[in-house]
């Protein structure tokens, strides 16, 4: 831990002289706080950790969908009483940066959340990322004096919320079509849910008895929270906790400040492309340019494509998550060392989102695969302007795209299923490492579901799941390759695909030669046809849906060695 960084207001060092006290100035709980030494300080950042891990082992353990207990689509984190991000799960990047903004929404209209209260959204222009991403969020009061000491929110991939397809990932003009939009609601009040929005929910869904479980699970993982935080109150002292907190989050900006003033000052720039918005409309740029500075970081987005008729859209929230993730990676880069987990309240960086825009679109646009896809271009972009900046230290680009699958239907007893999962691809190589192969990256965290699991829970099955040997770029470190993946749906359904980088690999660096873009087939009657990226269709009991994934870019020009560095598996 960086002890010698000193105080700077810019950073928000100065400014939480009281470590209880907010960037408002006002002093949540009227508790004063204790700045804690250097070591101290690491205890705490640890303990903070382990409780949002232990929220998402609670919440895996207990959740009823394949999603959630075998991909591991969910997150975990702990707020200050204002509302900063403390600790965040090692879970998914793509929720970890935006939850911030569903706590500042759920507290803005709803106020202060009392003991026993339950929040719930998962409005994508109120805080969310897409309508599937439900996020609960809960505050801890001391025991017996009632000071607020905070807030744990558990956000997971509910695999259907309604709208017109099976898996709520629809190839869509609107949100309206994609399912159940949740405002920041309560649906706890002072321990008591509210029975009539519990229904509410759960009759706009095709399948309710899985959609009440993984439910109860975030509920279950937000009481693991709260017993921890006090847990740690009892034997630290409030004071103590919340010293620690307001610490925690003046050294991330700190640190934050010291990475950036590491960087090359001037202005760096970067375009990439989404394949298209599924309606016809593409090439569809992103661009961004970032301006480095000893004060922080400007990152501009003017000239980005207007928002699409498709649900390519991503809203604030997603962008904001995708900046807050590649900045915290360069500065880890810079320094050698990871920022605290909540990764500090990013003041040094000020974001300019076009209103409208695909990296901030306005209602009622259609947002889907804004989480999944736009927020893995927008990565994509921000490394390229970095890497022009840092172009030793920034890796080529991987796969970029999740490669969303969602198939349903009505199984061999009558019972209605849907299904989503992301395939992993090939990770981009960095100067020093081929990439790995077969793995999610970047804003997706999560794992392959295990064709044990896959097959025991749908009318599914796996004909073919290996790597796409080769499909990684040449270059002095090879990209890693990418996966196929070929399911056979045993009964009549629907299935949607939501994958990028079908018309052009993920690029390489300083020479390096681009992975292969990806692949989807579908293979009906003996006969194969290669489908769009982003589609919708009908499958008949035996049809197999074929996804092959991206290779990662390879970094360095290509030489002898790179044979020898071909990416490994994870």
């Amino acid at each position: 831990m960086h002890d010698d960084i000193a105080d700077d207001p810019k950073a928000g060092g100065k400014a939480q002289q009281g470590y209880a006290v907010t960037a408002s100035g006002a002093n949540p709980g009227g508790i004063s706080g204790v700045r804690p030494d250097a070591v101290t300080l690491e205890i705490f950042r640890q303990l903070f950790a382990a409780l949002a891990e232990e929220m998402g082992a609670a919440l895996r353990r207990s959740s009823f969908s394949p999603n959630i207990k075998e991909r591991r689509d969910y997150s975990c984190a702990l707020f200050t009483p204002d509302g900063i991000a403390v600790a965040l799960g090692d879970h998914m990047p793509v929720h970890l940066g935006a939850m911030p903004m569903s706590v500042e929404a759920a507290l803005a209209e709803l106020g202060t959340l009392e003991d026993g209260d339950i929040a719930c959204l998962n409005d994508p222009f109120r805080g969310g990322t897409h309508l599937p991403d439900i996020t609960l969020i809960a505050p801890v009061y001391s025991q017996p004096d009632g000071v607020l000491l905070g807030y744990v929110a558990s956000r997971a991939h509910h695999s259907d919320v309604g709208g017109m397809t099976p898996g709520s990932m629809p190839l869509a003009r609107e949100i309206y079509q994609e399912g159940l939009r949740i405002p920041p609601v309560r649906l706890f009040v002072r321990g008591k849910r509210r029975q009539g929005l519990w229904d509410t929910i759960l009759a706009n869904v095709r399948t309710p008895v899985e959609r009440a479980g993984d439910l109860q699970a975030q509920i279950a993982a937000l009481y693991t929270g709260q017993v921890r935080l006090l847990d740690l109150v009892e034997r630290r002292g409030s004071g103590a906790v919340l010293g620690a907190m307001y610490e925690l989050v003046a050294y991330a900006d700190r640190l934050l400040l010291t990475g950036i003033r590491r960087m090359p000052a001037g202005r760096f720039e970067a375009e990439d492309f989404m394949d298209d918005d599924g309606f016809g409309h593409g090439p569809v740029p992103i661009r961004v340019a970032i301006d480095v500075s000893r004060d922080g970081l400007v990152i501009d987005f003017a000239g980005t494509s207007p928002q699409t008729e498709g649900g390519i859209n991503a809203v604030a929230a997603i962008t904001s998550s995708a900046v807050r993730y590649v900045v915290r990676c360069v500065v880890q880069g810079l320094l050698g060392e990871e920022l605290p987990a909540g990764g500090g309240s990013m003041t040094c960086v000020e974001q300019r989102l076009p209103p409208g825009s695909l990296v901030n679109a306005r209602l009622p646009a259609s947002v889907a695969a804004g989480n999944v896809e736009a927020s893995q271009r927008i990565t994509d972009t921000l490394l390229r302007a970095f890497g022009e900046a840092l172009p030793d230290l920034v890796p080529a680009l991987s796969q970029g795209t999740m490669n969303n699958t969602t198939m349903g239907g009505t199984d061999h007893r009558g019972e209605s299923f849907a299904y989503y999962e992301t395939v992993g691809g090939g990770m981009g190589a960095g100067p020093g490492r081929p990439g790995l192969s077969g793995v999610h990256c970047h804003m997706s965290n999560s794992l392959n579901t295990p064709v044990e699991a896959l097959e025991h829970a749908y009318p599914f099955r796996v004909t073919r799941y290996s790597l796409r040997r080769g499909s990684g770029g040449r270059g002095r470190h090879r990209g890693g390759d990418g996966l196929r993946r070929d399911i056979m749906m045993l009964v009549d359904g629907g299935s949607t695909l939501l994958c990028e980088r079908r018309t052009r690999g993920p690029a390489g660096a300083r020479g390096g030669e681009d992975g292969a873009p990806g692949v989807n087939t579908l293979i009906s009657g003996g006969e194969e046809r290669i489908l769009p990226g982003k589609l919708s269709f009908e499958v008949k009991a035996g049809d197999i849906i074929s996804v092959q994934s991206p290779g990662g870019g390879g970094w360095g020009p290509p030489g002898d060695a790179a044979d020898r560095s071909a990416g490994t598996g994870a």
